[in-house]
């Protein structure tokens, strides 16, 4: 069995919000998500209790370029690594200037407490990686999914029997529920559910999620996920269809959802780890801004 290191980023000082993957190789250690630079701290110092500096990570594949998944991305290039990306993605990790300036807007004084910085990346240390597209690295292979559905420029990264999920394949902490993240601006329903379906045709044993660690009934998590992701479009849709603001929403949709993680027996720690790792507001944002982009295409 490949050896995999979950690394647990505390974010938040929570546990089990955001993992990064550490996975040794021939050629040195490939890691998988960064998490956001304001945990680089704690990835660092779990780097260097298994026995590497920072300057042995050669490869850094990212899934997306939220500042969740790929904030601290820069300061493993300034190190010398090379960045894998989807091409979608390319352009905003290489210069962040826009992405910070709407995360800005959006977090504004919590900004660096939440995330910290973004730094540019060297055109020259990106790598565009295709759908299904395999990579090498010494002795380990691993192959590129193209996964749209949170974000058009989101890849899941499959090393044998495992596929590295990112957000495609929901949040679930501990023994909690599958939730599916949605936030702004690249939330598309109809792609997420034909990007379960390429994760479903690997036939993995193990899908390991952002958001956390890894699960190994995939079928089962997967089909639970659908269900769920059309759940959250319908509710959020019929809301906005009443004429209800995001800022209306907001509270029924969190009773909502509440009511689902209590359902599920999960104490008041546990739900916070959800909001924290999945704020219901974005969600809220996400899908309204999905419906109102599809009326308006109709």
């Amino acid at each position: 069995m490949i050896p995999i290191d979950i690394i647990d980023l505390q974010f938040k000082n929570l546990d089990h919000a955001i993992a990064a993957y550490l996975i040794p190789t021939t050629d040195g250690p490939i890691l998988i998500e960064t998490g956001p630079h304001s945990t680089f701290p704690v990835l660092k110092q779990a780097i260097e209790a298994k026995g590497f500096r920072l300057e042995d990570i050669k490869h850094v594949l990212l899934t997306h370029i939220h500042l969740d998944h790929a904030g601290a991305a820069w300061a493993f290039a300034e190190t010398g690594a090379k960045i894998y990306v989807h091409p979608f993605g390319a352009r905003n990790i290489e210069d962040p200037n826009r992405l910070m300036a709407s995360a800005r807007q959006i977090y504004q004084d919590q900004m660096d407490s939440l995330w910290g910085e973004m730094k540019p990346i060297a055109k020259s240390q990106l790598v565009e990686v295709d759908h299904d597209e395999m990579l090498q690295f010494g002795d380990t292979q691993i192959k590129s999914l193209h996964t749209p559905g949170h974000a058009k420029h989101h890849i899941a990264w499959q090393l044998g029997d495992n596929i590295f999920t990112g957000d495609v394949a929901g949040v679930k902490i501990g023994n909690g529920p599958v939730q599916p993240p949605c936030p702004p601006p690249d939330i598309n329903i109809e792609d997420w559910i034909d990007s379960i379906a390429i994760i479903s045709r690997q036939k993995p044993k193990r899908l390991y999620l952002t958001h956390f660690s890894y699960i190994e009934n995939p079928e089962e998590h997967l089909g639970t996920l659908h269900k769920v992701l059309m759940s959250w479009s319908e509710f959020i849709h019929d809301k906005w269809k009443e004429g209800l603001t995001n800022e209306q929403i907001i509270p029924l949709f969190q009773t909502y959802t509440t009511n689902q993680l209590k359902a599920a027996g999960l104490s008041q720690v546990e739900i916070d780890q959800y909001e924290a790792a999945n704020p219901t507001w974005m969600s809220v944002a996400g899908l309204v801004r999905y419906w109102t982009k599809k009326s308006q295409q109709a």
